[in-house]
């Protein structure tokens, strides 16, 4: 199959890693893949051009600007804390007092909901803080769990291949046995053949010559 890629190391049982000059026949077949690589100086010039504003909000380009121009951070105001009376030409509107009054029931109910928060999170807030830590710990326990598993599914992985490597080791080693036994058979036999020949008559030779021809 096109594409398809037969490996053929045995890592578990293959002996030589240590003997001269296998290093460096590594490192120089590393060395020409990596000439072949292609791109090898921007490997990011395929791709589109990064847009860094994608994220800016109106507000973060407003400060960006304020920063390139060195100009100062803008003071809290405290305006809308005041209560101020009405000026000196209206001490006598109604509406004027009114306003002022509106602002002042305004700021009375937003420090009374402040209050309220305060007392809300003196209550609950430990509870809350509690609980969250107890789901940050079950996350936890869970990302272990969860690596456990995995260590123990490399592991098995590992062991599978030592298994079968191991097999295929002996199986390997079992037929370069046998190889070699069959290969010194046919030299001893080639062997005694040529023995055999050198004792035979001239007549028994041209008898052998014609056999061979005709076979």
């Amino acid at each position: 199959m096109a594409g398809e890629v037969f490996v053929d190391a045995l890592p578990y049982i293959d002996q030589g890693y240590d003997e001269p000059g296998v290093r460096e026949g590594a490192l120089a077949l590393v060395e020409e893949e990596t000439r072949r690589y292609r791109p090898t100086k921007n490997y990011l010039e395929n791709l589109p051009p990064l847009n860094l504003n994608a994220f800016e909000t109106e507000m973060m380009k407003n400060e960006f600007e304020r920063l390139q121009q060195r100009l100062p951070m803008d003071t809290l105001s405290m305006k809308r804390y005041e209560l101020p009376p009405p000026p000196a030409a209206k001490m006598s509107d109604l509406s004027a007092w009114n306003e002022c009054v509106e602002n002042s029931m305004a700021q009375l109910e937003h420090q009374a909901t402040r209050i309220c928060n305060l007392e809300l999170m003196l209550e609950y807030g430990c509870e809350a803080w509690r609980s969250y830590i107890e789901l940050l710990m079950k996350c936890v326990s869970l990302s272990h769990k969860m690596l456990q598993a995995l260590r123990k599914e490399i592991q098995e992985i590992n062991w599978q291949r030592k298994h079968a490597q191991t097999k295929a080791g002996e199986r390997l080693a079992n037929l370069e046995s046998m190889w070699q036994a069959l290969a010194k058979k046919n030299y001893e036999i080639e062997q005694a053949c040529v023995e055999l020949e050198e004792r035979l008559t001239p007549e028994q030779k041209k008898e052998y010559d014609m056999l061979s021809e005709h076979t």
